[in-house]
């Protein structure tokens, strides 16, 4: 039960970063220096976040 939980979880969490990669544009940064990677990350991430809006505000 443990193990499969977390099977769940990670699913969810490579999803998030996959999604970055392939559609957000993170498989290879434009930028160099970590405060502009981690800026860009996050605007990355947070673009993620609204586009799952729709899904989660159905459920």
């Amino acid at each position: 039960e443990g193990y499969a939980l977390s099977q769940k979880h990670r699913k969810k969490i490579e999803e998030a970063f996959g999604w970055a990669k392939t559609v957000g544009g993170m498989a290879q940064t434009m930028y160099r220096g970590v405060e502009r990677v981690r800026s860009r990350f996050i605007i990355t991430m947070a673009a993620n976040n609204l586009a799952r809006l729709p899904k989660l505000l159905a459920a």
